[in-house]
Formats: C-alpha cells, sequence, structure tokens
C-alpha cells in the first residue's frame, strides 16, 4: 500500500449535535429576555396584578395603624370653703349657790357691801412665742397651743384634762388631751397642734381645764392666733391659785 493512500470514506455527520445546542441557547436568551422584560415592568408598575408583592397587597395585609388617644387630665380641683354653722357647747361657769336672805323689818341704817364672786381654782397667764424653742425641726411650718399646769407652789400637777373649743381655718375644733403628754414644756406639759401654716385669728378658740368629773378647773381662757411665725406658739400655763 503506497504510504500516501487517502481514505476516501465519508466523514461522519455532526450537524444534529450542533443543532440541540443552538436551541438550548436561543431559549436562555428568550428565557433572560424575558425575565429582564417582567422585572422591568414590575418596576416601572409596582401595583400591577403580575407583582406578587405589590405596596397595595402588603398594605391591605398590615394590621390597622393604632390611633393614638391623649389622657385627659381631671379637672383642677376648686377649694370651697366650708360654712360650719355649728356653734361648740360650753362647759357650764361656776354658779355660786343661792345664800339665804335675812328678811328685818327694821331700815338697816348701813348699807353691806357685795359679796365678791369667787375665782375659779386655777389661773391662766398667756403669752406668745415662736414655735422653734419647742419644735425647731418644723421652723414655721406648725402653730399650735401648749403649755403647763402647776399648782400654788408651781409643783406640776399631773394628768389634769385640758379642753380646746372653737373654730380654726373655718373648722370647729373640740379637743382634749392631758397633761406631762408634752414633757417638751415641761413635768406637766401638753399641746394642741393647730395646723402647718400659721393663720391669724381674733378669739375664736379657748382653752380650759377639766376635774376628773368634767367639771371646771378654770374660767374659759380666750386666745388669738397671728400669722407670723415668731408668735405662732400660743403658750398657756395655768396655775392654782393660792
Amino acid at each position: 500500500m503506497s504510504r500516501y493512500d487517502y481514505d476516501d470514506s465519508p466523514a461522519p455527520k455532526r450537524g444534529s449535535r450542533l443543532a440541540i445546542w443552538d436551541l438550548l441557547s436561543i431559549f436562555t436568551l428568550i428565557l433572560t429576555l424575558c425575565i429582564v422584560a417582567y422585572f422591568a415592568a414590575v418596576y416601572m408598575m409596582p401595583n400591577s396584578p403580575i407583582n406578587p408583592f405589590s405596596p397595595g397587597r402588603l398594605s391591605a395585609n398590615m394590621p390597622p395603624t393604632p390611633t393614638i388617644t391623649q389622657i385627659q387630665l381631671l379637672p383642677t380641683w376648686t377649694y370651697t370653703p366650708i360654712n360650719v354653722t355649728e356653734t361648740p357647747t360650753l362647759l357650764p361657769t361656776f354658779t355660786l349657790e343661792p345664800s339665804p336672805t335675812l328678811l328685818s323689818l327694821i331700815t338697816p341704817s348701813i348699807t353691806p357691801s357685795p359679796t365678791k364672786t369667787p375665782k375659779a381654782p386655777f389661773s391662766a397667764t398667756v403669752t406668745y412665742i415662736d414655735s422653734t424653742i419647742i419644735h425647731p425641726e418644723l421652723g414655721c411650718n406648725w402653730q399650735g397651743v401648749g403649755g403647763t399646769i402647776v399648782d400654788s407652789n408651781n409643783a406640776d400637777m399631773l394628768r389634769i384634762t385640758v379642753r380646746l373649743v372653737g373654730f380654726y381655718n373655718t373648722k370647729s375644733r373640740n379637743e382634749l388631751t392631758v397633761s406631762s403628754i408634752a414633757p417638751a414644756y415641761g413635768k406637766s406639759g401638753y399641746e394642741f397642734t393647730l395646723g402647718t401654716v400659721p393663720i391669724s385669728s381674733n378669739g375664736l378658740l379657748y382653752i380650759q381645764i377639766l376635774d376628773q368629773a368634767g367639771l371646771p378647773l378654770s374660767d374659759n381662757v380666750y386666745i388669738d392666733t397671728f400669722n407670723d411665725c415668731s408668735k405662732n406658739l400660743v403658750l398657756v400655763r395655768f396655775k392654782k391659785n393660792p
């Protein structure tokens, strides 16, 4: 056989294999164009029915936005002064038993002197001082009545009933206490707290001491109050008459 012999048989056909890849490439290109066109349409028209995540659908499925209601404040309290009509019941004062009157047919030539009215067993002295002497921690944020009860020899008398009656800051007061419960004033000290702001009043309150039966041992001692930090403590000292 010659070195240069050639095989004249026809070459195998490959056209069918190339045609399949061409079709796949064309299909991929068309699919890519369709996807690009779809996204372009969604971008241009976000509320289009072809967009499953359109803003309109999302807002329709969202819960309603809560409405904030402003809290209404209660109306401002207005102070209404109290018209007090109650009057305190005063304890009876000392009444002398009537003495028999002697009847004489002879006209007397000398007019007898009138009989003196006896004093109550106790007398009182009233002074007005600064409450910081007793309550230094309260300053001027206090007003009250206090004092002591002593016998004729200035010895303290304990467990004596003290009564405060009258009106203070448009309110009636009728309170009881006993001596010796406020030792800041002394062994027989007593005290009544009136308020936290000093106010002025004129003779609307009185103080009195009583025996164990509730009968008065002193006259009604009327006191004033002052809108003055140097006079916000009424000091009433009772002393037994000799």
